[in-house]
């Protein structure tokens, strides 16, 4: 099979301490998944049926790599995320069940357009150009469950040009990894190579070109990029 226009390459990140890498199908974020951070972005932190949005696949920023400021914008901002990235698909998967799809878990950045995002929610229209720019979605290597196991506490923490600005804990996730596996199932047929950005803690915050980020996810590892 030939194709008409030359085809890209595949999204991947590495698995650490290997040679293999991980390759990315899709990218799905969970909204608003710690109560600090809805408090801080204005809404009530009640517990409420998880949303997701999407980031195509080669968003994926390499660890010790560089975020060009994007374009139209004035106001973007860092959220540190767990991603749980899968090696097993399917439909409907029970939450007891869920964590059998996990092949690992790695440290993410969702970076946003702030400025983009609220205007367009603003005015009733989707989220996408706030969301899924190119390189808009660093990720470090991917640890196998195999060596860690299934964080569900410990330390995420972020720190711009050295000063701490996010510090919470995985435990303070309102929907755990088993439930958003089950829930977005239910919405999508879920696929080996797919990861979930899981959400991130409150100290959301603006950066600017030559700030340098660094977080960090206890058992996990860190994930270190800079703003170009």
């Amino acid at each position: 099979m030939s194709f008409v226009i030359p085809a890209w390459d595949l999204p991947s990140v590495p698995v650490a301490g290997t040679k293999d890498r991980f390759p990315v199908r899709r990218i799905w974020c969970v909204g608003r998944n710690y109560a600090a951070h809805i408090v801080e972005m204005g809404y009530d932190p009640n517990r409420e049926e998880p949303f997701f949005f999407a980031k195509p696949a080669d968003a994926i920023v390499q660890n010790g790599g560089v975020v060009p400021y994007p374009p139209q914008t004035k106001n973007l901002h860092y959220e540190l995320e767990m991603v749980v990235a899968l090696g097993k698909g399917g439909s409907n998967v029970k939450i007891e069940n869920a964590l059998d799809h996990v092949y690992g878990y790695g440290v993410g950045l969702d970076m946003t357009r702030r400025d983009l995002q609220f205007a367009s929610r603003d005015r009733g229209r989707p989220w996408e150009m706030g969301k899924g720019w190119d390189h808009s979605a660093p990720c470090s290597a991917i640890v196998p469950a195999a060596k860690i196991g299934h964080p569900s506490k410990g330390v995420i923490k972020l720190a711009v040009n050295g000063q701490v600005k996010q510090n919470s804990d995985l435990g303070a996730m309102i929907w755990k990894v088993p439930e958003m596996i089950s829930y977005l199932s239910a919405l999508v047929a879920l696929a080996p190579g797919d990861v979930i950005y899981s959400g991130t803690p409150d100290g959301v915050g603006p950066v600017v070109k030559g700030d340098k980020l660094m977080g960090e996810i206890e058992k996990i590892g860190t994930l270190n990029v800079t703003i170009g």
